[in-house]
């Protein structure tokens, strides 16, 4: 089974968790692209969505779902979205796409934090992808060399801005062994927006190829 069948598996699992009359958080990401669609099936039974990003957004549009600002809706009782690393804790490294800050705003806004994944993304130690952070411009090179210092390998994602006006700095050459303790570090560092470990606020359920995984 290739990788898009698996997303397309588990975006039809995380189907279930969908309440009518609700409003559901959406990701970002090439599985979530596969969950919008389903819940466009669905869009008269739902209230509407907020979107993580500019590019799931207009997705939803098109799929006739209604768009709508957390700020307006209060905290959401689910949301959907993929990731790039997870650990048998359900600790996750997202923002290979860029939208890991408005991703962790919507995950702690959230009840329920059910995460879609394919087999390959199934780690037991966080950190061979690399970890992004979502830095304020003038800081880039500050934040770069504070990374260092903690022994990682920083590089700047040229070319991209978030939907932030922010930028992005992957992280190379992490074992993350105490995800908590690393998020909780980073975030303090003057010029960090976020960071794209999901350690404090982890996923509840994880859905890899249609099969819902136990957390250890």
């Amino acid at each position: 089974m290739d990788a898009l069948q698996q997303k397309k598996l588990s975006a039809q699992a995380a189907m279930k968790y969908v309440v009518d009359g609700s409003v559901v958080g959406v990701g970002t990401g090439s599985t979530v692209n596969e969950f919008i669609p389903l819940l466009g099936q669905r869009k008269h039974d739902i209230e509407g969505a907020v979107a993580s990003s500019e590019a799931s957004a207009a997705l939803l549009k098109q799929h006739g779902i209604r768009v709508l600002e957390l700020n307006n809706t209060g905290d959401l009782p689910l949301y959907v979205d993929g990731a790039d690393e997870c650990d048998p804790h359900f600790r996750l490294i997202k923002g290979g796409g860029a939208a890991l800050t408005r991703e962790k705003i919507i995950a702690a806004a959230s009840k329920k934090f059910v995460c879609l994944i394919d087999h390959s993304k199934r780690v037991d130690l966080l950190g061979s992808f690399p970890l992004p952070i979502e830095v304020i411009p003038m800081a880039r090179s500050f934040v770069a060399r504070q990374i260092a210092a903690r022994g990682g390998h920083p590089a700047w994602r040229q070319g991209v801005v978030t939907d932030n006006g922010n930028a992005i700095i992957d992280v190379h050459g992490l074992r993350i062994l105490h995800p908590e303790e690393m998020e909780r570090d980073l975030n303090q560092i003057p010029g960090v927006v976020t960071v794209g470990l999901f350690a404090l606020r982890r996923a509840d359920v994880v859905i890899a190829a249609g099969e819902v995984l136990t957390r250890v």
